[in-house]
C-alpha cells in the first residue's frame, strides 16, 4: 500500500487482475494532444499513446495551474469568482440544483441576490444537501424536490478533483449520494473549481469518499483494501463518525493516481453496501476554473470525436 503523498513524479494506479484481487502498479503517464478544428473554436483533446508524459505537464502549463501556495483569502476569492460566473448561466423559470460546499455555496447566495434584486424570478432550487436546504430557505430561495420536479435544468456544484476529460471526485463535504442523483437528473451540470482542483489524473490529491451502510461498514473496509485503498473512517471534529444525511458513513478511499476510473466504478458500485461513491464520470457538462489569472471555461464537446478511452473531449474557453 503506498502513501497518499504524492511528489512531483507522477504515479498511475493500474488494475492488475490476480487470484480475484487489484493491485496498484506504478507507470509514468502516457498521454498526447490532438488538435480537433472545429467550425466554432478550438477543441484540444487527451488521448491515451505510448509518448511521454512530459505532455501531460504541458497540459497544466497551458491552463496555467498555479503552483504557490495561495493565501486563504485569494482560495475564497477564486471560489467566488467561479461560483458568480456560473450563475451566469441561470434563467428565469429554471429549476436549479443547489449544490453542496464551500464552493457551490457562492452561488447559492449569489441566486439568492438576483432573485431579491428582480434579475431573476420564477426560480425554483433542489439543495443537495440539508444543509444548503437550510441555507436556501434563510436567503429566501424557493425550494422543491425532485418528486414535484424530476427533470433539473442546471446544477451548479464544486469538485474536489477535475481531470482532463471532466471526470471529477465529488463528496468532500459528504453529501456525494443526494449530489450524484441531482447531478443525474441535470440536463446542464456546471462545476465551479478553482485551479487547484485540476489534476492530470483522478486520485492524485484527493481520496475517493464511499459512502456505506452502517451495517456491517468493515466488511465494506476489507474490501475496499482488496481493491488497493488506504481507507480512513471519516470523523467530525469532534471525534465522532461523521454520518450523511441518509445516516450513512462515509470511508475515504487514497487510491493514489486512478488510471481506470471506470473500472473502479464499476467495482465499487456492484458491492452491496456501499450506497454510492465520490466518483462522478461523465456528468460534467462545464468546469468553470478561476484561475489566478483569469477564469477558464471547460466545455464537454457533444459533435468532437470520442476519445480511445471512451471520454468525451471538451473545448477550452478563456474567459
Amino acid at each position: 500500500m503506498h502513501s497518499g503523498h504524492h511528489s512531483s513524479s507522477y504515479r498511475r494506479v493500474g488494475f492488475i487482475r490476480s487470484r480475484d484481487r487489484l493491485h496498484s502498479a506504478a507507470r509514468p503517464p502516457q498521454y498526447t494532444r490532438r488538435i480537433l478544428n472545429s467550425p466554432h473554436e478550438r477543441c484540444v483533446a487527451y488521448c491515451k499513446f505510448p509518448i511521454s508524459g512530459q505532455l501531460m505537464l504541458e497540459y497544466l502549463n497551458e491552463i496555467t495551474l498555479y503552483g504557490g501556495k495561495m493565501a486563504t483569502r485569494d482560495i475564497v476569492q477564486l471560489k467566488r469568482a467561479a461560483a458568480e460566473r456560473a450563475v451566469e448561466f441561470v434563467e428565469s423559470g429554471m429549476i436549479v440544483g443547489l449544490g453542496h460546499g464551500t464552493t457551490a455555496i457562492f452561488a447559492v447566495r449569489r441566486i439568492a441576490q438576483l432573485l431579491r434584486d428582480g434579475q431573476l424570478s420564477d426560480v425554483l432550487g433542489i439543495p443537495c444537501s440539508r444543509q444548503v436546504e437550510a441555507e436556501a430557505r434563510e436567503l429566501g430561495i424557493p425550494l422543491t424536490t425532485l418528486d414535484e420536479h424530476p427533470a433539473i435544468d442546471i446544477t451548479i456544484d464544486g469538485a474536489d478533483e477535475v481531470d482532463p476529460v471532466l471526470n471529477l471526485i465529488k463528496g468532500g463535504g459528504g453529501a456525494l449520494l443526494r449530489e450524484k442523483i441531482v447531478a443525474q437528473a441535470s440536463h446542464r451540470e456546471i462545476i465551479v473549481v478553482d485551479e487547484r482542483k485540476l489534476t492530470p489524473r483522478l486520485g492524485m490529491h484527493h481520496p475517493v469518499p464511499v459512502e456505506v451502510a452502517p451495517f456491517g461498514w468493515r466488511t465494506q473496509v476489507s474490501y475496499l483494501e482488496t481493491l488497493g485503498a488506504r481507507v480512513t473512517v471519516r470523523q467530525t471534529a469532534d471525534g465522532a463518525p461523521f454520518t450523511t444525511d441518509q445516516g450513512n458513513l462515509i470511508l475515504d478511499c487514497e487510491f493514489g493516481p486512478i488510471e481506470q476510473p471506470a473500472e473502479l466504478a464499476r467495482r465499487l458500485s456492484e458491492r452491496a453496501g456501499v450506497m454510492e461513491h465520490g466518483l462522478f464520470l461523465g456528468l460534467a457538462t462545464d468546469v468553470i476554473v478561476a484561475k489566478h489569472d483569469g477564469m477558464l471555461h471547460l466545455k464537454r464537446c457533444p459533435n468532437c470525436p470520442t476519445l480511445h478511452n471512451g471520454s468525451s473531449p471538451r473545448h477550452l474557453e478563456e474567459g
